[in-house]
C-alpha cells in the first residue's frame, strides 16, 4: 500500500481535478469526504479543509476502496482537527460594526450611521441599508457584495476575453466553498463572489486562470506559459491567495 500523510490546512481553496464525493462518520454527525486521484501523488493523504469536509489523494497506484479505508482508519485525526477548527468557524461566523473585513484586497472597517430612512452599513464608499445594525450584518453585507461582483466581474471577463479574442459565451457568479473559478469547454466561466473582495490584480489572476482553460484545459506546463504571456506577475497573485484566502470564507 501506498505512503501516508496527514494534512490540517488552513490556506487557499484549490482548483479540485474529478472527484467522488462521500461521507464518514465522525464525531456524531457525517462529515463530507471528497477522493481525488492524482497522476503525481506518491501516497495518501487526508487533509481537513477550512470548510470542515475532508479531502483524500489518492495516489496513481491506489484505489478508491484502500482511499476509504484509510480515512476510516483516521476518524480520530478528524475529531481532533474538528476540535481546532471549531472555534475559528464561530469567531469568523458573524460580522458586526467596527469589524473589519476584505474588501477589494483593503481591510475597511464597517460602520453604521443612521438616515431618514433606516440604518445604514457604510465601508469604503459603499452603503447600504439594514433592518438591525446591532445584529449580525453579514448577511446583508454580503448580498451587497454578491450584487457588485455579479455586475463588476461579469464585465471584467468579457473585457478580458476580448482582448485575447477568447470564446466566452456566458459568466456566472456563484457561492463556491470550494474554489475560486471555474471553466467549461463550452465558454462558460463561473467565479466565486467573493473575488470582489479581492486586490484587482489578484482578482484578474483567477479570471486570466479559467480564461486560459479556453485554450489549455489542463495546469501543463503550456497553461503556465499561456499564464505567464497573460498575467506576468501571477505568482504573486498565488502567493496572495495563499497567505489571504481563508480569510474570504
Amino acid at each position: 500500500m501506498p505512503g501516508v500523510q496527514l494534512e490540517f490546512r488552513l490556506d487557499a481553496p484549490r482548483r479540485p481535478a474529478a472527484s467522488v464525493p462521500g461521507s464518514l462518520r465522525v464525531a456524531g454527525r457525517d462529515l463530507p469526504v471528497e477522493y481525488v486521484r492524482h497522476p503525481r501523488a506518491r501516497r495518501y493523504v487526508l487533509r481537513l479543509r477550512p470548510d470542515g469536509a475532508a479531502r483524500v489523494t489518492i495516489p496513481q497506484r491506489g484505489s478508491l476502496r484502500a482511499a476509504r479505508e484509510f480515512a476510516a482508519q483516521h476518524t480520530g485525526w478528524l475529531e481532533r482537527q474538528l476540535t481546532r477548527l471549531a472555534p475559528q468557524q464561530v469567531r469568523d461566523r458573524r460580522w458586526r460594526a467596527g469589524d473589519a473585513i476584505l474588501f477589494r484586497g483593503e481591510w475597511v472597517v464597517l460602520r453604521v450611521t443612521h438616515d431618514e430612512v433606516a440604518p445604514v452599513v457604510t465601508f469604503a464608499g459603499e452603503a447600504l441599508h439594514v433592518v438591525d445594525p446591532a445584529g449580525d450584518l453579514r448577511p446583508a453585507v454580503e448580498r451587497h457584495l454578491r450584487g457588485l461582483a455579479r455586475r463588476e466581474l461579469t464585465t471584467r471577463v468579457f473585457e478580458l476575453a476580448a482582448a485575447q479574442n477568447l470564446p466566452v459565451r456566458r459568466v456566472t457568479v456563484r457561492d463556491q466553498r470550494s474554489r475560486w473559478g471555474s471553466c467549461s469547454r463550452r465558454g462558460t466561466v463561473s467565479l466565486n463572489w467573493r473575488l470582489v473582495q479581492m486586490p484587482p490584480a489578484v482578482r484578474d489572476y483567477v479570471i486570466w486562470h479559467e480564461l486560459m482553460h479556453l485554450r489549455e484545459m489542463n495546469h501543463s506546463a503550456r497553461f503556465w506559459r499561456l499564464m505567464a504571456e497573460v498575467c506576468p506577475d501571477f505568482a504573486q497573485a498565488r502567493r496572495w491567495l495563499r497567505q489571504h484566502g481563508e480569510a474570504l470564507r
